[in-house]
């Protein structure tokens, strides 16, 4: 293997096996956190609110996903993987590049579901934004494919919208993503189908990540994102 296709690799790979081994170990931790008094069925949060409140209960997760909320300093390093770019990396075309993200307990809050014989994935990630989704359905649909390089190592992104889940929220999208790197026995791919939707100021973000041509779960995927969405309108 190349060395920057090893680099690739083990850059994709380091925060999988980071995630299974937090899921192994940290079954029974706890997040702690002061939960906020709703302001109504529709309200998301308010400024301030700490995300990890609003997400669902690692039991939510049915077998063969073992669940558990990323701790905030673990969030900063799964994050960017289910972008496909890494922080950092010089991005072309230019404009693709994802928006800055505050990787704090307002700012940001993630469970992770692993299903450790597949090495398959599926991530809710909840995120406090200052924008409507549109402006990154529109980013999507200009930024088709793209390129990332970080450390001599560059893979290529390609984005394909999908028809966007029926839930009701603000706004919803759906995107299929590949991240591909290496050539020839050096190659990685990384498969992703990602369901978003934006509730006030708080955009929900599921994700089943794999890697290979594996068929994606969709309907787990769809019921963690339905009780998601669900979470975050109750507040």
């Amino acid at each position: 293997m190349s060395p920057a296709a090893r680099r690739t690799h083990l850059s994709i790979t380091a925060t999988s096996a980071a995630i299974a081994a937090l899921v192994l170990v940290g079954c029974s931790s706890t997040v702690t956190g002061t939960p906020e008094p709703s302001a109504g069925s529709t309200t998301a949060s308010q400024p301030g609110t700490d995300l990890n409140t609003l997400l669902i209960d690692p039991s939510s997760f049915p077998a063969p996903y073992d669940a558990l909320v990323l701790p905030q300093q673990a969030i900063s390093q799964a994050a960017p993987d289910l972008s496909g770019i890494p922080a950092g990396a010089e991005v072309s075309p230019a404009g693709c590049k994802p928006a800055d993200q505050d990787f704090g307990p307002t700012g940001t809050a993630m469970i992770v579901g692993t299903d450790n014989d597949s090495r398959s994935t599926i991530s809710i990630e909840l995120t406090a934004v200052d924008e409507p989704l549109s402006t990154r359905m529109e980013q999507l649909e200009q930024c088709g494919e793209v390129t990332a390089t970080k450390s001599g190592a560059t893979s290529t992104v390609t984005s394909t919208l999908t028809p966007a889940p029926p839930i009701d929220a603000d706004d919803t999208l759906a995107v299929r993503q590949t991240v591909a790197s290496g050539a020839g026995g050096d190659a990685v791919t990384q498969s992703m189908l990602t369901l978003m939707a934006q509730i006030d100021d708080v955009r929900v973000a599921a994700t089943f990540m794999s890697f290979g041509s594996e068929t994606p779960d969709a309907m787990t995927l769809d019921e963690l994102f339905t009780a998601s969405v669900q979470k975050v309108k109750q507040g």
